[in-house]
């Protein structure tokens, strides 16, 4: 009983390489990254905001600039145009992306690299060079199909009011951060289990899709759209140079004669982007909460 009574079990045996202690100073130095990575952030942004709220005459604030874009000339248009582009982006890449995953996730799985690989072309081929290519169809084209169904459809894709044209390039540059962003929710939820379950129950693979794959990836759909969204507000190279004007190319054609606008609604725009991955953390944050409750 005596050598029985020194044993202290499974869960008292110390360790062979004992536990290092924390090091002092570690949270210091965590503090003081941050405070460089916000200066880094922070002091252009502060720098821009003074520059378009500063009166030079007055030497006192004014908000006067912020008034001013609504009524821009071309604001209006630009802006509505560029979200149109970015709602329709959204649409056409989870469309396209949530079947593929949930697919290569539940019945393709050997797959996966290959879409993989797929998805991440747009980031190995150079915008530049995908948008000169796309001139190049768009320009040639015509001339070989004139007068033909699929002249007129070409025609159509560059209607300056909607160019549809866009929205398909900008489905193509946003593929990899949707798929990565719905691949990361797809591997971090027991979808096979449901999906089985709902189809044995005999939803239809749409009331799958819609009842049971958007609910559990509802996180993972709203990083891909956000991703999406600020992909396109942003967007300049490939709208300037096929030669429509979205909000980024009509902020810098305004920047020569009202640089001070320009300005704020490049710092408007910043607000409007953090104010969506805000929205989105919330809404992560409360689906959290109520699991957990």
């Amino acid at each position: 009983m005596t050598s029985l009574t020194g044993v202290a079990g499974a869960g008292g045996v110390a360790p062979e390489t004992p536990v290092r202690p924390a090091r002092r100073g570690t949270g210091a130095w965590r503090f003081a990254v941050l405070a460089v990575l916000g200066l880094y952030f922070i002091v252009p942004i502060g720098a821009s905001v003074w520059f378009t709220v500063r009166d030079r005459r007055n030497g006192g604030v004014t908000f006067g600039t912020y008034t001013q874009i609504p009524g821009a000339e071309g604001f209006a248009d630009a802006f509505t145009r560029s979200l149109l582009l970015a709602v329709l982006t959204v649409v056409l890449s989870l469309l396209l992306m949530v079947p593929t995953v949930v697919l290569v996730e539940l019945r393709l799985p050997r797959l996966r690299t290959a879409v993989e690989l797929l998805t991440l072309m747009p980031l190995v081929l150079p915008p530049i060079a995908l948008v000169v290519g796309v001139r190049s169809v768009l320009a040639w084209a015509p001339d070989y199909f004139l007068n033909t169904p699929l002249a007129d459809a070409f025609f159509a894709l560059q209607e300056p009011a909607l160019p549809w044209i866009l929205v398909l390039v900008y489905v193509v540059l946003a593929l990899p951060f949707v798929y990565r962003a719905l691949d990361a929710g797809v591997r971090g939820s027991d979808l096979k289990t449901l999906t089985e379950a709902a189809r044995n129950l005999g939803a239809s693979w749409p009331r799958v899709l819609v009842s049971v794959v958007l609910p559990v990836l509802r996180t993972s759909v709203l990083n891909a759209s956000f991703l999406a969204f600020a992909l396109v507000l942003g967007e300049f190279t490939i709208a300037a140079i096929l030669g429509f004007e979205t909000f980024p190319t009509w902020i810098v054609r305004i920047s020569g004669s009202e640089p001070k606008l320009s300005v704020a609604v490049s710092v408007l725009s910043l607000l409007i982007t953090w104010a969506l991955l805000l929205l989105i953390s919330a809404l992560d944050r409360r689906r959290g909460t109520k699991e957990n409750s």
